[in-house]
């Protein structure tokens, strides 16, 4: 290879050199014949630059005003980074409140054509915003001429009325080569910033005080975060949500200090939070209001004395008269009176409605704070910690999880957007205590198929399945309501040869049975015949063939959602003219003192075969250190899953 060939390959896989230029519009012929990128040749694109600087700014008539200005270039390397280039900035808009402002947008696409920097500006038609709720609004917008190896770079400003200050991410699914932060925030208002413990990256904070403005005789506390090569946060499978791995940094407002005025004090302990939140009128004012269901519920609750069958009526009774309009918090929106009238609200509607009418029928219950997957796991005590409130009724000396928004939920069996760790239980003394989320019930699946061996070596049978607790949830979720096409389409999906008929499905709506999916099936090329024996799998189309976890190391604990067993009895007709040659071994397996385990029993009785097969997860979290384990544990089981039955012509 020539030196000038050298070179230029060179300059274009060798990450650029940090003292670019990060004025906006000032994108090099460098930054666009770079190839790849260098810490990380598997990145589909690249922060280049990643700038967020906020400033509480005075405003005579306003006071203080937050001004928050964003800078990003990325370099995007395939088509695989493409969606980098629509930028989605929700921002609050109350209907009956303060209002955010996003001004100074601009977006540029740069491309290299004939050696020269050529850009492409989009116009403000290309700029579109959005009413997503009450609260908020969208601005989005996509840049336009995306080629592999285009940069791409937008700029805005948000002016937002409010003290608290959204939290500044600072990782991404894609690297970043520069990132640089900066808050000032008058010396008045006195944050706690914290980065997020559970990532695996932690950046440096350096803080400092700075001179307020010109005219005004107060100081600025200033945190300076200015890192480099921030790596890639990289899902894995199992993981309950990678934003809890993800490093950022979080500025909770914890008092306000006016001159010659007393301390404003916020929450300080989780108490104090859920106690701010409990003295609410949206929230606590509204479960001291009964008088407009009182009649009704009379009527459905009749002469029952049991506090769990009461409680059964009411739940029920609440999930049938109000539907959940989409949106989560753990404040009311309408107002449990108007949520009853009009057959409709979001989540705080719904359930502290729930509790409510439970209390009234002499059932202890009490709220219990959340915080869903998306909204993370909250670091330290803040209100915003909370998004989604359930309801906990005590029987027995145990607390039983409701919640009446989700027509496919029941007792103890919640959506899997709450199973996130734990909540914060609020006692009508004012007491307040932690609760598990974690589901300890273990969920089953059973199945039974029936194996016909054809002439032409295709096979067919049936397949009955009954399934309940979350399994059974989960396919309610997202299959019971499908159409029969559908329905098999899902079922046939990356089975090749495979034709499902005649699917019957029984409790559908019953939530207090196991849910029934059978149906028939046809399959061709399901033996394998060699020199005149047959080779073939037992569990047919239902074996597992690929192992979910095949990384050599793992970063994030694994998080299975919920315990779990799956019991397999295979009942196979020898076909006529044929015996066993051979059958796999009776094996099992159990990983980490019965945290899983699997049984593989196989024998053959008169003209059939039967094979009882079940796997057990009895753990639903996994350590790291443990991961080779459970690796080595799945492979094992896989392979004895494929092992072959051979039979041979008598």
């Amino acid at each position: 290879m020539k030196l000038y060939q050298i070179i230029f390959v060179l300059i274009c896989t060798t990450q650029l050199s940090f003292s670019q230029n990060y004025k906006f519009g000032k994108v090099s012929k460098e930054e666009l014949l770079e190839k790849q990128y260098q810490s990380d040749s598997t990145a589909d694109a690249v922060f280049l630059y990643n700038k967020e600087h906020i400033k509480f700014e005075y405003v005579s008539g306003e006071g203080f005003l937050q001004r928050r200005r964003i800078q990003t270039r990325i370099k995007i390397y395939n088509q695989d980074g493409f969606d980098w280039a629509t930028k989605k900035i929700r921002y609050y808009d109350y209907v009956k409140g303060g209002k955010e402002k996003i001004f100074n947008i601009k977006a540029v696409t740069y491309n290299l054509v004939n050696g020269e920097v050529k850009k492409e500006k989009i116009s403000k038609d290309q700029i579109f915003r959005e009413r997503l709720n009450d609260y908020l609004k969208q601005c989005s917008f996509t840049l336009p001429n995306l080629t592999e190896g285009c940069v791409i770079e937008y700029t805005y400003e948000v002016v937002s009325p409010f003290s608290a200050i959204d939290d500044v991410t600072l990782q991404y699914s894609i690297p970043v080569q520069k990132m640089d932060v900066s808050i000032s925030t008058p010396e008045f208002f006195i944050y706690n910033n914290k980065l997020n413990p559970k990532s695996f990256y932690i950046p440096k904070i350096v803080e400092m005080k700075k001179n307020g403005q010109n005219g005004f005789n107060f100081y600025y506390n200033n945190i300076g975060i200015d890192e480099k090569n921030i790596p890639a946060l990289k899902a894995e499978p199992f993981v309950d949500n990678i934003n809890n791995y993800r490093a950022k940094l979080v500025m909770e407002l914890s008092e306000i200090r006016w001159p010659d005025e007393p301390i404003e004090v916020f929450a300080s302990n989780w108490d104090k939070v859920t106690k701010s939140i409990y003295d609410s009128e949206s929230f606590g004012g509204q479960l001291a209001k009964s008088n407009y269901f009182e009649d009704d519920l009379n009527a459905v609750i009749g002469t029952e004395t049991n506090p769990g069958k009461k409680a059964f009526m009411i739940y029920n009774f609440v999930k049938r008269k109000v539907k959940w309009d989409g949106f989560s918090s753990k404040f009311s929106k309408l107002g449990v009176r108007k949520a009853y009238k009009e057959g409709t609200g979001n989540i705080a509607d719904i359930n502290l409605m729930l509790i409510t009418m439970l209390r009234y029928a002499g059932v202890n219950a009490n709220p219990i704070l959340i915080s869903t997957k998306n909204n993370g796991i909250p670091t330290f005590p803040t209100r915003s910690g909370f998004n989604y409130v359930i309801c906990g009724i005590e029987i027995e000396g145990a607390i039983v999880l409701l919640d009446a928004s989700d027509i496919n939920a029941t007792f103890n069996t919640l959506p899997d957007k709450v199973l996130n760790w734990r909540g914060r239980l609020i006692r009508t003394n004012g007491s307040s205590t932690w609760v598990n989320l974690s589901p300890r019930s273990i969920s089953k699946e059973v199945v039974s198929l029936n194996v016909k061996i054809n002439s032409d070596l295709s096979v067919e049978g049936k397949v009955r399945t009954n399934l309940d607790n979350y399994i059974a949830k989960n396919y309610r979720d997202n299959y019971v309501y499908l159409s029969e096409e559908d329905h098999i389409k899902h079922l046939e999906k990356n089975k090749d040869g495979l034709e499902v008929s005649e699917i019957k499905l029984e409790n559908k709506s019953n939530l207090l049975q196991p849910l029934k999916v059978s149906y028939d099936y046809y399959l061709e090329d399901a033996i394998e015949e060699i020199g005149g024996k047959l080779y073939f799998s037992p569990l047919l189309f239902l074996s597992t063939t690929e192992n979910p976890f095949k990384q050599d190391t793992r970063t994030y604990p694994i998080n299975f959602s919920y315990p779990r067993k799956q019991s397999y009895s295979v009942n196979i007709m020898l076909p006529e003219g044929y015996v066993v040659d051979h059958l796999p071994k009776t094996e099992g397996s159990v990983l980490n003192d019965d945290d899983a385990k699997y049984t593989y029993v196989i024998k053959e009785n008169g003209k059939y075969l039967q094979l009882k097969f079940d796997v057990n997860l009895n753990t639903t979290f996994v350590l790291p250190k443990d991961y080779s384990g459970l690796k080595e544990f799945f492979k094992v089981m896989i392979d004895k899953e494929l092992e072959k039955i051979v039979l041979k012509k008598v």
